[in-house]
């Protein structure tokens, strides 16, 4: 019967085999966390090899997301879709064990991670969502929802600032299924991190209201299987499990240096490791029989998944209609009067049209939308009024009542939008948070990684011109819709006016390949006029709102709170020409659009054109062409009411005026 020592080690021979065989990648962390995940997998962690999305499985994450190898190792030793060559093919084109855990390529992998402390801010909002749901749909008899989220993070996940948001808020909201191991093993690329981390970190947490045990041996089986227990014991606050480890351990002349951290050990260094760890064995990737056999996880999970379903079962035999809708959740379908009830608001909307912010617009979606999606949740970073998101029917989530659909982020920008990309990833849930646009730039890894991941999310950014005024150039974003355009997979909706807004959240929320950004003003903008061909139009991104007779002298085409300038330049100029008008409320899914349908919007042969929008113009070229011409912004802001900036920046009817003229002119 194989030690535990062995066990772990398997998961050390295959990193460090692997790193080899790639040349490149981190074998120091997989082997001074073997010995924790070791433990974790064989003795504590739920799951079902066979069923990676069973909903009711434990989330494992690994923040520190450069030692990949350790999950990719577990996966394969427990029995996973996660075969020997797999392993062999580590950082290999189309291979299914890249260099950072990818939720989109490995079957058993929760989140995508790499970029520090990210995972960690996953993990929290994977924690709130079970938490919410349990209170949602639990009964006195039957707990179907009743699941922990583990997760590993490194020196430099709690040196990133996005750990100090993610965690603090936990530990407010009382995460009592949240147990994370810190892995101080006191090294970074740099060396030791004592010359520049010199926190205590034990005591930072148990200042945000978390549980801490301090002190464990990372190496020692009994004392890591001890603080588990004692975590798993814990039920109101997280628990930060402070593991001292070694980093490359059994490397006898690399551990504990940062020289491990990131480059394969040497031909010479692995032979040595072996020797060290006592793996007689010097074929690569050759794992014993018994040691498979004790890691062997497949009979037990599919047993563990089996007394949950019949929890299930009886749960929906006395809870029909809540099983019913827990399932559906669950499963990311849209409740059966969505279509209908998503029609008849966009239409009485069409038809009772107002002028107003299109933040205030969103805030009347969403009281409407809550009504028909119990699946929404929300929240903002401080902002919920100003926002607009806290809208009618939002109840916050706190540490004594989870029941609930929003929560109060505060000023936690980043932490806030990788925690709603946990809450997606968990199942269950369609999450948005929001702020000002120009605070975007504190978030934009977390949105960067959920259009990586392909997650369900939406993020709401309000403000998003340099309407907002007084507040000055500081708030005023000029180059962020341009710079969130260029975010592959990232569908950026800026509405023009209450309508465009409505049609912005039914295709966000029904969007299961990827996030959307929806940009939303600060001031009032006129609402259009539009038959239902054209209200069907907007869900294109891009689409004509008023045209000519015939074939039209030009095109202005505009998003946001420019439409409006659009449509009234237009109108001033209808007895010198004729001009179409294209509402381009999302480009990039106007861009996805057919060639046939761009062109009849955009008609190739009309060369005289011009865009507006109060950003940065070199997004358009593409769209107004060469000889085209922007109404934009490429200049920072002004402090001033926001009409006088317009005004000063040129970003006027006039000035649209004077473009399309000098545009007919050729």
């Amino acid at each position: 019967m194989p030690s535990r020592r062995d066990l772990a080690n398997a998961i050390r021979i295959l990193a460090i085999d692997a790193v080899q065989k790639a040349n490149i990648g981190h074998p120091g962390m997989p082997m001074g966390m073997a010995d924790i995940a070791e433990v974790l997998f064989n003795d504590h962690l739920k799951f079902n090899p066979a069923n990676p999305e069973w909903a009711d499985r434990d989330r494992f994450l690994l923040s520190n997301g450069h030692g990949s190898m350790l999950q990719y190792a577990a996966l394969h030793l427990t029995g996973y879709d996660m075969t020997l060559e797999d392993i062999k093919n580590f950082r290999q084109l189309h291979s299914r064990t890249p260099g950072h855990p990818e939720n989109t390529e490995t079957p058993g992998v929760e989140t995508t991670t790499g970029p520090l402390g990210q995972g960690l801010a996953n993990a929290v909002g994977m924690a709130l969502g079970e938490a919410v749901l349990a209170s949602q749909f639990n009964t006195p008899d039957h707990k179907v929802i009743d699941h922990r989220t583990y997760c590993f993070a490194g020196d430099g996940c709690l040196m990133e600032g996005i750990s100090h948001e993610a965690c603090s808020l936990a530990g407010t909201l009382g995460l009592g299924k949240l147990i994370v191991f810190y892995d101080d093993n006191g090294i970074s690329i740099d060396g030791e991190v004592k010359g520049w981390f010199t926190d205590d970190t034990p005591a930072r947490f148990e200042a945000y209201g978390w549980q801490v045990v301090r002190n464990v041996d990372g190496h020692d089986a009994g004392e890591i299987n001890t603080a588990i227990e004692t975590a798993k014991k814990e039920t109101h606050k997280p628990t930060l499990i402070c593991c001292k480890t070694v980093i490359g351990y059994g490397s006898p002349h690399m551990k504990g240096t940062a020289k491990v951290h990131g480059a394969p050990l040497g031909d010479d260094e692995v032979a040595a490791t072996r020797k060290e760890l006592g793996w007689t064995d010097e074929t690569p990737f050759n794992i014993p029989d018994d040691i498979y056999a004790a890691w062997d996880h497949r009979e037990a999970g599919a047993a563990v998944e089996k007394s949950w379903k019949d929890v299930h079962d009886a749960y929906v035999k006395a809870n029909p209609e809540l099983a019913a809708e827990l399932d559906r959740r669950l499963s990311g379908k849209m409740p059966a009067d969505w279509d209908a009830g998503i029609a008849q608001l966009i239409e009485s909307t069409q038809a009772d049209g107002k002028r107003t912010a299109t933040r205030k617009s969103s805030k009347a979606v969403l009281g409407a939308v809550w009504n028909l999606l119990p699946d929404l949740f929300g929240g903002s970073a401080d902002l919920s009024g100003s926002n607009g998101t806290d809208f009618d029917g939002h109840k916050p989530v706190t540490a004594k009542d989870y029941n609930g659909n929003y929560v109060y982020y505060g000023v936690r920008e980043f932490g806030m939008s990788a925690i709603t990309n946990g809450l997606s990833l968990h199942g269950g849930f369609v999450p948005f948070g929001a702020t000002f646009l120009t605070f975007s730039d504190y978030a934009r890894n977390a949105v960067r990684m959920a259009a990586l991941m392909k997650s369900r999310n939406v993020f709401v950014y309000t403000h998003d011109s340099i309407g907002l005024g007084e507040d000055g150039p500081t708030h005023q974003p000029v180059e962020h819709l341009a710079s969130l355009r260029l975010i592959p997979n990232l569908h950026v909706w800026r509405p023009g006016d209450d309508v465009e807004v409505a049609v912005a959240w039914k295709t966000a929320i029904e969007r299961e390949n990827g996030p959307c950004a929806i940009a939303l003003s600060r001031q009032d903008v006129d609402h259009q006029d539009r038959d239902a061909d054209t209200v069907a139009a907007i869900a294109k991104g891009g689409y004509v709102l008023r045209d000519t007779d015939g074939k039209p002298d030009a095109i202005v085409m505009a998003t946001g709170s420019e439409l409006e300038l659009a449509v009234a330049a237009a109108d001033q100029l209808a007895g010198e020409m004729a001009v179409r008008v294209v509402s381009m409320p999302c480009v990039d899914l106007f861009r996805e659009q057919s060639a046939s349908y761009r062109d009849s919007v955009l008609d190739p042969s009309v060369t005289a054109r011009v865009a507006v929008e109060a950003g940065v113009s070199d997004g358009w070229i593409g769209y107004v062409g060469p000889t085209g011409q922007v109404v934009g912004v490429d200049q920072f802001g002004l402090s001033a009411p926001g009409p006088e900036v317009y005004k000063e920046l040129g970003v006027t009817v006039e000035g649209v005026v004077d473009a399309l003229r000098n545009q007919a002119k050729g």
